[in-house]
Order: structure tokens, then C-alpha cells, then sequence
């Protein structure tokens, strides 16, 4: 009878608004790339916020510890050993002073930042990580499992390195262009990634199985994340009319779309967050201000607009605070750190649930995946899959992990060249004769690097392909 009345939801986010530091609680004067690669460039944890910086020659990071706000000196400590520019950079999710990084120079690299940060430039990395035969673009470490690591090349393949051992175990050789975004789903079983082929995949990532795939002609995808555990996949992408829109996926069955969504007109690539523990869903636009979010249910219409965050700065890319890192006395359910490169500004902004009580919240706060991992490289490789060790947020939350990551012992190679270990230290008579010693010295190391690199790199490549024939169901 009463139709006419707007349908409200009952909805204990409906009111979620975002709020922006103050510019004192910023970081300023930070020279951010000018990639115009699409990825955030910025990772933080509960600890450190990492941004790829803007460098002349190779490619270097700042990180910086949390509580150092304001404005950074343009001589603050770098770490910088790639050859090339840094693509992607991730905290390990339950070691919080370990950083993953990728590059142009083809490698990867593991990092171990110091207490209370660097004090000055660091070059040497814990672990090199060579496997790759183009430049890496992406990185993402398994969300369950300790020292397992992803990365993406433009080799179009996807390597899995035990950290453990320091090589890579698996080889993913699916994708026929270049990869563009990879997710997990929650315990790590399933890994679904985007692809400048324009297809959608869902792939078992330990046999490198292709599940699911779909082409997408009305959807170009861009980006994909997994919707926890509810079997769903969100995309984001351009439709035919070259406009924004977001698509919703039973991960099953990727024939069709369960929803499609236009979201506007602006060309920037729309960057998806999905926040399991209040079903929220993010969506912000590179070289816009706005953060739009939603709702997201298993019944219809499966997605309910809440609101947008506005701002007149543009957003290069975005890092996402983990859940124990937030301030949970001031009802905080996400943080984003954006990156505004103009001004050179990290920008937090909390999305705050309006509460009047100062207890603590149980009912937007569930128990929540902590620091702690469910698996072992060596349980994860031989089939195990386990979900997330939780933890609550409300008791000891600020706990670090007692996680510390060991470096493989790689052994030491010797460098033998006309009977003369290269490695050794031959006292040369005078000084001239140490001179031409060093450089001759120098240009071979360089010589012999590039061959043993390259042929590392075929190596890995044959064994990997060799697995994989192993690996593969006879019957395809």
C-alpha cells in the first residue's frame, strides 16, 4: 500500500564516511614515480609505508616508518639496488620488516629493513630472485602460507618461489599476453588473475590448472579481486561504449556475468579493494579523487551503493592498511594511503563507522587473518590448503608477529679464468699492474654475470616446463 516510501536497507554501513588526515599526520615532500604503470607504487603495514620514488638511473624505494609524518628530506635513505625501474613493491603479510620488490631488470627482490627503518641507503638485498626473462610487474605473496611469493612477468609467466630454497618451484605458463592483476581467494587454493588477452582465468595455482576462463568482448577486464569466501569474483573494467563498469563473477561458472554495472564516463582504470570482514567493496579511480563503495551480498541485486568519498586531488594509486593496523577505538574499518603526485603527498584517509560508544565495536569487527601463517612453504606444495589463522582485534592486537625470515644459504660459487679465481685475491706487485688487473677483472665478472644469468634463466625455464609436462592430465 505504502510503495511509494524509498526501500531502505538496514545496513550498519550506510553511513561509513571518509575521513582525511590531517596534514600534519601526512607524508610530504616525497618524490613519487612517474611510472605510468598501473600499480599502486605504495605498500604499508602496520609498521612502515614503502613508495617507489622517482630515480635516475635503476630503481629504489623509500620506506618509512609509520609514525615519521611530515615532511621527508630529499636526502632520506633509499632502498636501492635494482638495475631498473621497481614495478610493484608487497609487505610480507606475517613478517612486517620483509619486503618483496620487482623491476624492469627482471629480477626480484627480497628486503630486510631494519629496526626503526633505514638509517642509510640500502643496496644489497636478502635474497635475488632471477627466473624471469622480461621485466616483473607484479608481486603478491600467498596470503596463507609463510615465504611463498608470486610474481608476474612479461614473459607472460607467473613464478612461484619458495623463499625457503630461494628458487622458483612452479612455473604458470597460461596467460598469452601479459598478466595484469593476480587475487586469492581466501585460503590461497585458487588464484585468479586478468590478462592484457582479455581473458578472465581461475587457476589452480600448484598444478597451474586453468578452471575457469572467460573471454571478455563486452567487458574488457582490468582488474580483479576474490570476494572472500563467498565463490564470487569482481571485476573492474571498460565496456564496449569505452565506459567504466564492474562486473560480478561466480567463480564456477564464468560463462556470463551474474551483474554487470556501469559506474561513469572517465577513462582512468577503476582499482577494486574488498574488505571481507565488512563485505565492503571499494572503488577508486586512478587520476581521480573518488572512492565509491558498496555493499556486497549473496542474494540479489548482490551489490547496494552506499556513498562516495570525494576529493578535487587526484589519486596515482592506492596502499591498504591490514586490519590489525587499524584504530579500532575510532571505529576505523579500512585506511587507504593515496598517492597524490603532484604534491608529492601521501594522503591517509580512514573510513570511519559513526558510532557514539567508545567500547569496542564486536559487530564490525569479526575475528579477522592475522600475522601469524596457517601453512609451511613445503605443506602448501604438497597439497595442503588451510584458511587463515584469525585473530581478534580487540585484545593485543598491536602483537607483532615472532615470525623472522631466514635467508638460504646459497653456496659460494668460484669464478675460474685463465687458472685465476676471480674470487680470490691474487696480490698483484705494483700498482699499475693492480689497476689492469681490476679492470680486466671487472669486464669479465661482467661477461661471465650476463652468461650465467641467461643461462640460469633458460635452466629454470626448461625445468619448469619439464614440471609442468609432468604435472599436466594426460588427456589435454
Amino acid at each position: 500500500m505504502m510503495s511509494w516510501r524509498p526501500q531502505y536497507r538496514s545496513s550498519k554501513f550506510r553511513n561509513v564516511y571518509g575521513k582525511v588526515a590531517n596534514r600534519e599526520h601526512c607524508f610530504d615532500g616525497i618524490p613519487i614515480t612517474k611510472n605510468v604503470h598501473d600499480n599502486h607504487f605504495c605498500a604499508v603495514n602496520a609498521r612502515f609505508l614503502a613508495i617507489v620514488t622517482e630515480s635516475a638511473g635503476g630503481g629504489s624505494f623509500l620506506v618509512i616508518p609509520l609514525e615519521q609524518t611530515g615532511r621527508i628530506e630529499p636526502n632520506y635513505p633509499k632502498v636501492c639496488g635494482h638495475q631498473g625501474n621497481v614495478l610493484d613493491i608487497k609487505w610480507n603479510p606475517f613478517i612486517d620488516n620483509i619486503i618483496a620488490s620487482c623491476s624492469e631488470d627482471t629480477s626480484v627482490r627480497i628486503w630486510e629493513i631494519p629496526e626503526g627503518g633505514l638509517k642509510r641507503n640500502m643496496t644489497e638485498a636478502l635474497l635475488e630472485l632471477h627466473g624471469h626473462s622480461r621485466r616483473v610487474g607484479l608481486v603478491e605473496w600467498h596470503p596463507t602460507t609463510n615465504n611463498i611469493l608470486f610474481s608476474a612477468g612479461y614473459d607472460y609467466k607467473v613464478l612461484i618461489w619458495n623463499l625457503d630454497v630461494g628458487e622458483p618451484v612452479k612455473m604458470i605458463d597460461c596467460h598469452s599476453d601479459v598478466i595484469l592483476c593476480m587475487s586469492f581467494n581466501t585460503d590461497g587454493s585458487l588464484l585468479t588473475t586478468t590478462c592484457k588477452d582479455k581473458k578472465l582465468r581461475v587457476i589452480e595455482p600448484r598444478s597451474g590448472r586453468v578452471l575457469q576462463e572467460a573471454s571478455c568482448k563486452n567487458h574488457r577486464v582490468n582488474r580483479v579481486v576474490f570476494l572472500g569466501n563467498m565463490k564470487r569474483l569482481l571485476t573492474t573494467g571498460v565496456s564496449r561504449w569505452n565506459t567504466r563498469q564492474i562486473a560480478l563473477w561466480d567463480q564456477e561458472d564464468l560463462s556470463m556475468p551474474l551483474i554487470e554495472e556501469e559506474i561513469d564516463g572517465l577513462s582512468g582504470l577503476l582499482f577494486p579493494f574488498y574488505d571481507a570482514d565488512t563485505h565492503m567493496l571499494y572503488l577508486a579511480g586512478k587520476g581521480d579523487g573518488n572512492i565509491r563503495y558498496y555493499e556486497i551480498s549473496t542474494e540479489k541485486p548482490f551489490l547496494s551503493y552506499l556513498m562516495e568519498f570525494r576529493s578535487p586531488a587526484p589519486q596515482k594509486g592506492l596502499g591498504v592498511m591490514p586490519k590489525h593496523g587499524l584504530d579500532v577505538s575510532a571505529c576505523e574499518v579500512f585506511r587507504f594511503y593515496k598517492l597524490v603526485t603532484l604534491k608529492g603527498l601521501i594522503e591517509p584517509i580512514s573510513m570511519i563507522v559513526p558510532r557514539r560508544s567508545d567500547s569496542y565495536q564486536e559487530d564490525i569487527y569479526p575475528m579477522t587473518p592475522g600475522t601469524e601463517p596457517a601453512l609451511t612453504p613445503d605443506e602448501w606444495l604438497g597439497g595442503i590448503n588451510r584458511d587463515p589463522v584469525l585473530m581478534s582485534l580487540k585484545e593485543g592486537y598491536k602483537k607483532s608477529s615472532k615470525m623472522v625470515f631466514k635467508a638460504p644459504i646459497k653456496e659460494k660459487k668460484s669464478v675460474v679464468v685463465n687458472g685465476i679465481d676471480l674470487l680470490e685475491n691474487v696480490p698483484p706487485r705494483t700498482e699499475n699492474e693492480l689497476l689492469r688487473m681490476f679492470f680486466r677483472q671487472q669486464d669479465e665478472i661482467r661477461r661471465l654475470k650476463e652468461e650465467l644469468a641467461q643461462k640460469d634463466i633458460r635452466i629454470r625455464q626448461l625445468q619448469l616446463e619439464l614440471k609442468n609436462l609432468r604435472n599436466s592430465p594426460k588427456n589435454c
